[in-house]
């Protein structure tokens, strides 16, 4: 659930129902999303939110997706795949900028 500002939504969705709740806190103008991150954070003892970074929704999606493939096995190995993708692209990451040197690769990103 994406909140900002106080960002009662999460809590209220974690407060009515036993499911995980993924709270991602939106960045706001007055305190650039702090003021939704503490109040996802600081649920009361019982109410638990899963909170990712601010304006993160990508690892909220990622961390259901992990959460699904406890139980799914074909979803675990798919989680592995992109996991290993990801590896693979610092490795090339890291190949171009020896071959660049980093002034030239800070140019190229």
């Amino acid at each position: 659930a994406g909140a900002g500002g106080a960002a009662h939504l999460p809590g209220m969705v974690a407060s009515l129902t036993p499911l995980p709740v993924i709270g991602v806190p939106v960045q706001t103008r007055t305190l650039q999303g702090i003021d939704s991150l503490y109040s996802i954070v600081q649920m009361p003892g019982g109410i638990p939110v899963a909170t990712v970074a601010i304006g993160n929704a990508k690892n909220a999606g990622l961390l259901a997706i992990q959460i699904l493939a406890s139980h799914q096995p074909e979803l675990l190995e798919q989680v592995q795949k992109y996991r290993q993708t990801l590896g693979e692209s610092v490795m090339d990451k890291q190949n171009r900028l020896e071959e660049m040197g980093y002034q030239e690769y800070l140019t190229q990103i």
